[in-house]
């Protein structure tokens, strides 16, 4: 796979990840509140499979294992997002700065992989948590009621079955696999997209651009609404007619006359 930079573009580089692990393999004495030795794990975990989409195109990047010689060999899978995260400049994961992110890195470090070039990450979950009190914040519960596409129940491998299958080498695991992982990416899109203007602290997407423009979608179709006003003064308040994110300008609207005159409690 190769990706064209875009690094240095005035538009940043969205990037929606998820990745799917297959599980730690050990020895356990029972099935209830189990501390698991470090010798008594026989097999580590690895990338099972990944799916990726940049904002505004349509091609879907997917990759697992099925052909690999050991199906915990994750080495392709591994270069191929570094690929990706490498072009990307803003990552979006459901979970992501606690799971996927800090998976990747794990086993990249793990292989003697070099560090791909800094990305900031919106984690959907966190996002949710911050920002409503949802019944949940999974992005199952967010994909069913938030958007149109709902997340894929594989109901032909439950649960746990669709992992043990794929460590089989079943196909038709691994078809159920690919579907699971690409309409997660899908569906992280649209939860993005209708949570965007409610993101506290998301990457200021005026910063690449050279015109006023909405700090969350990059739209310049913003109206001047009104003031904000703060402790030390007023500034102008700004309202996306596309997204809807209300931001502010940094210019201090007060006359320096006067903030000389004004106090502080």
């Amino acid at each position: 796979m190769q990706t064209q930079k875009h690094k240095s573009s005035l538009r940043p580089k969205i990037l929606f990840l998820d990745i799917e692990t297959t599980p730690l393999e050990g020895y356990s004495w029972g099935i209830w509140e189990q501390n698991i030795g470090l010798n008594q794990i026989i097999k580590e975990w690895s990338v099972l499979s990944y799916a990726g989409k940049f904002l505004g195109e349509s091609r879907i990047y997917y990759a697992d294992t099925r052909e690999r010689q050991d199906i915990r060999d994750d080495t392709s899978l591994l270069y191929g997002l570094y690929e990706l995260l490498d072009e990307a400049d803003i990552v979006v994961a459901q979970n992501g700065k606690q799971f996927d992110i800090k998976k990747i890195n794990a086993r990249m470090i793990m292989k003697g992989i070099k560090p791909y070039s800094p990305v900031r990450v919106v984690d959907t979950k966190i996002v949710a948590k911050k920002v409503a009190a949802f019944t949940s914040n999974k992005l199952e519960w967010l994909a069913a009621y938030l958007t149109d596409s709902p997340k894929s129940d594989h109901k032909e491998f439950p649960g746990f079955e669709m992992w043990r299958e794929c460590l089989k080498r079943n196909p038709a695991a691994f078809r159920a696999m690919k579907r699971y992982n690409i309409q997660d990416i899908i569906s992280l899109e649209k939860v993005y997209k209708r949570l965007l203007p409610w993101i506290v602290g998301h990457p200021n997407l005026g910063t690449y651009s050279e015109e006023s423009c909405c700090t969350n979608c990059g739209s310049k179709n913003i109206q001047h609404r009104g003031f904000t006003v703060l402790q030390q003064g007023k500034y102008q308040r700004y309202h996306c007619q596309d997204c809807g994110k209300w931001s502010r300008g940094k210019i201090l609207l007060i006359p320096l006359i006067k903030r000389r005159a004004m106090l502080t409690g």
